[in-house]
């Protein structure tokens, strides 16, 4: 997969050594020339330009590319490779920073953003989920927010605790797709039993989550 990335400052240098580190093609553009560091992540392709710029884009070949990933510290920015990215050359998946919560709201389909990823966000999530136990807790949103990944931890006392996955009845547009029990992920099966203590993980539309903390606790 030939993924670009627009901004090459730490986050989005961390970003490239890991998609490098997956077999992945990555190029960095980067307007200010301090950052351009080419030996930070060698393996990549660098490119001094302005991403907000078509004529600066197209010449990257970013009409190329699988994937975009705007991961500049500007909120403006983001949204603007985002859109043209999309529009212009219609990159099939393309990925936004949000650097304010508050700006959240723009990252959406009108915009280009396909996956608004939100730093604040998913700290707050993690930490929910590292010290909830019983609480559904919503970890990530994919599609501008037509489906949630959502994770509950299943309490000592559990009423589920031995019955069949197939025994829980969950709501239209919601599935159970992993349970990590101990140092284990474990891909669900109909006929396997729940214990107190794992940890699942369901994708689900937002309207729905009341009906599965219902499913978990009946």
């Amino acid at each position: 997969m030939r993924v670009t990335i627009a901004g090459a400052g730490a986050v989005g240098r961390s970003i490239a050594r890991e998609l490098l580190d997956n077999g992945h093609e990555v190029m960095l553009i980067e307007r200010n020339l301090a950052h351009i560091d080419g030996e930070s992540v060698p393996a990549a392709e660098w490119v001094n330009a302005d991403a907000c710029e078509l004529a600066s884009l197209e010449e990257a070949g970013v009409q190329n590319c699988d994937v975009v990933i705007a991961a500049t510290g500007d909120d403006k920015v983001n949204l603007v490779v985002s859109l043209l990215a999309k529009t212009e050359f219609a990159v099939h998946r393309v990925v936004a920073r949000v650097n304010d919560p508050r700006n959240e709201w723009l990252y959406t389909e009108a915009w280009g953003v396909d996956v608004a990823v939100s730093t604040p966000r998913m700290l707050a999530a993690l930490v929910e989920e590292a010290v909830s136990v019983g609480d559904l807790v919503r970890l990530m949103t994919f599609r501008q927010g037509q489906a949630n990944l959502v994770e509950v931890t299943l309490p000592p006392d559990t009423p589920l605790a031995g019955r069949a996955v197939k025994s829980v009845v969950l709501p239209r547009d919601a599935a159970l797709v992993t349970v990590i029990r101990g140092g284990r992920v474990i891909v669900p099966q109909a006929d396997d039993a729940l214990e107190p203590g794992d940890e699942l993980f369901f994708v689900c539309v937002a309207d729905v989550e009341d009906e599965i903390r219902s499913a978990l606790t009946s």
